[in-house]
């Protein structure tokens, strides 16, 4: 029976301010909605997500390449000004988080999750503000624990991180599962820490083929437990 869910912060329960970006870059003389970056963001994460890629990069460096991928999906040329307005956005970033926009369809799951007794843990490769950024989106009620990369000096897909945050929250890894939207650093990082499984979240479905649980919401991720937990139960 699995009675542990663990949840990546960024691009599962929340992702960029595209409203504070797009607004950014317009101030610096692109020309972009909210609407494009949003579309773009998913496929700029399964561009990122390459097993080479994770493996020579750190969570910092792959944070600004990601952007990059972002503004090049949504038809953004990258010039002086678009610098100009990453550079404002990482100041932004380094103080509030810039992972500050929350789905309406996060907090009924994590509602629906609780109801149904789950311990829920936090377990993302973030900046050291992730607290601050739960606390002022008023998230950090829904979780047992949250594990920040920054403040432990490790990161996923490391072990450690996982098995660190197996300890804090007493929860066996036979009975544990990650959701995370990023195959090689979730998936593989939950898997090598013996939890039961990585489950991918895969808003834009584009990993179709993959040897791991997939989910397209937050809807289909409460479907998924039931659904896991009924035939182990």
């Amino acid at each position: 029976m699995i009675d542990t869910v663990f949840l990546d912060a960024g691009g599962v329960l929340c992702h960029p301010s595209w409203t504070r970006v797009a607004d950014t870059l317009v101030r610096h003389g692109a020309q972009v909605t909210p609407a494009a970056l949003g579309a773009a963001e998913q496929r700029a994460t399964h561009q990122l997500d390459q097993a080479a890629v994770i493996g020579a990069t750190d969570d910092r460096s792959r944070g600004w390449l990601y952007f990059n991928l972002v503004l090049q999906h949504a038809g953004v040329t990258q010039n002086a000004g678009t610098d100009a307005a990453l550079a404002e956005l990482r100041d932004y970033h380094r103080v509030e988080n810039l992972w500050e926009q929350v789905e309406p369809d996060v907090e009924p799951a994590l509602a629906a999750l609780r109801a149904r007794g789950l311990r829920l843990v936090v377990v993302s490769n973030a900046n050291g503000r992730l607290r601050h950024l739960f606390d002022r989106l008023q998230l950090t009620r829904w979780f047992d624990h949250l594990l920040d990369s920054h403040e432990w000096g490790v990161e996923k897909p490391d072990p450690r991180l996982f098995r660190l945050a197996l300890e804090h929250a007493q929860a066996d890894p036979a009975r544990t599962v990650h959701v995370g939207d990023l195959y090689h650093v979730d998936v593989i990082g939950a898997r090598r820490a013996g939890l039961r499984d990585g489950v991918l979240f895969d808003l834009a479905d584009l990993y179709s083929g993959v040897d791991c649980p997939r989910v397209g919401s937050f809807a289909g991720l409460v479907e998924w437990l039931d659904q896991a937990r009924g035939n182990q139960s």
